[in-house]
């Protein structure tokens, strides 16, 4: 039996856990301060690429959640790491995404272009999404760039709701296409790995937090790391039954798995 006394890391998912569109779930404050009061090293890794690092702490301070820009890792640095890795020199790439995604790649050296003559189309989540974009990515594609999607996550939770994710585009591109996106994101190892770099720990000493159990706890099965699902975003206990991995640990919420940790 595993138990959370061994585990000194957590990877932390943010939307679901920490916060429902720009609404805070209870607790998750002193889940933070929990970590940081008990000596526990911590990172913030989130499979959605909309925001830059530093707009995702302005984010959590207006809900009350202190975090350094510091200790938090995107899909979109993730995505850029990856094609910086495996792209030539003045690679250009179409995008479909918002700020967080276009200030990683353009930090990389990355050319952004508009024509259907280019290395990459790479697909974050865009809430401003138009039929031309799907257009200009379904064609460039289709004449031979490489299929990038920054994350699978099919659903984003909202205060709303359940709302159209990442995921949802990436099908869309798929069927207009009838190729398969690389999937950087969790449950992908190479975000794990690098998460582990950043955090400066092993799979044995390190738990991920999330909420999905196709994406965070797939992918901390695989990378050989602990588990812990939160009720609090997307799965439900009735989810449970069918989840194949199984997460090591189910909490209501990071309220619930914060009282855990100081033993109470």
């Amino acid at each position: 039996m595993v138990s959370l006394e061994e585990i000194s890391a957590f990877i932390v998912d943010m939307d679901g856990v920490l916060y429902r569109g720009n609404t805070a779930i209870p607790g998750a404050d002193k889940f933070i301060s929990t970590l940081e009061e008990t000596g526990r090293n911590y990172l913030l890794l989130t499979n959605n690429s909309s925001l830059t690092p530093a707009q995702y702490e302005a984010k959590l301070a207006k809900m009350g959640i202190k975090v350094n820009q510091a200790r938090i890792f995107t899909s979109a640095q993730a995505t850029a790491f990856y094609l910086r890795s495996i792209a030539k020199e003045g690679a250009k790439v179409f995008l479909i995404g918002m700020e967080g995604i276009r200030e990683a790649l353009l930090a990389a050296g990355f050319t952004l272009a508009e024509d259907k003559d280019v290395d990459f189309v790479v697909v974050g989540i865009d809430l401003n999404l138009t039929y031309e974009k799907l257009k200009k990515a379904a064609l460039a594609i289709r004449a031979g760039a490489s299929f990038i999607g920054t994350n699978p996550d099919r659903t984003l939770p909202t205060e709303e709701g359940l709302c159209p994710g990442n995921g949802a585009i990436l099908a869309a591109l798929e069927a207009a296409t009838e190729v398969k996106p690389t999937i950087i994101g969790k449950p992908s190892p190479l975000i794990f790995e690098l998460a582990l770099k950043r955090l400066g720990s092993t799979p044995e000493k390190t738990a991920v937090v999330g909420d999905r159990l196709e994406t965070d706890i797939l992918g901390a099965h695989q990378a050989g790391l602990k588990s812990i699902l939160v009720l609090s975003g997307v799965t439900d206990e009735s989810s449970l039954i069918a989840a194949n991995p199984k997460p090591d640990f189910v909490f209501a919420s990071v309220k619930e798995l914060a009282e855990a940790l100081r033993g109470g």
